[in-house]
């Protein structure tokens, strides 16, 4: 009986992480857009963050908000039950010497630059 109670406990609590894992990523694509904003402006001292390592850091911390916090509330309060997954809207970055494009979009290449 004692296992029986232990084996669900480690069941519910695997399918409680597991939603942790997917979502919207919220502070995540935060601080990316943070870094892509920074680096169309300035190149050098967005490299210049990655080197000390601000943005490693913050990457990992909102990792770890997004994980306990953020995408388990999504999931479970807002997508799980109607089956449609919460989107995350970038910020807009006007783009200062040509921009790339995701390789999910129709059209978009490798190293492709469109000015």
């Amino acid at each position: 009986m004692r296992n029986n109670l232990l084996v669900t406990a480690g069941l519910a609590a695997c399918l409680t992480f597991t939603s942790c894992a997917a979502g919207p990523q919220q502070l995540q694509r935060s601080v990316d857009d943070w870094d892509h904003k920074m680096y169309v402006k300035n190149p050098l001292l967005d490299g210049v963050l990655w080197v000390v390592p601000v943005f490693p850091l913050l990457n990992f911390g909102a990792a770890i908000g997004d994980f306990f916090i953020g995408n388990a509330y999504f999931f479970w309060f807002h997508d799980v039950w109607d089956g449609k997954g919460t989107g995350f809207e970038h910020a807009k970055v006007e783009a200062t010497d040509g921009t790339v494009s995701s390789l999910l979009n129709e059209g978009s290449g490798w190293l492709k630059v469109k000015k």
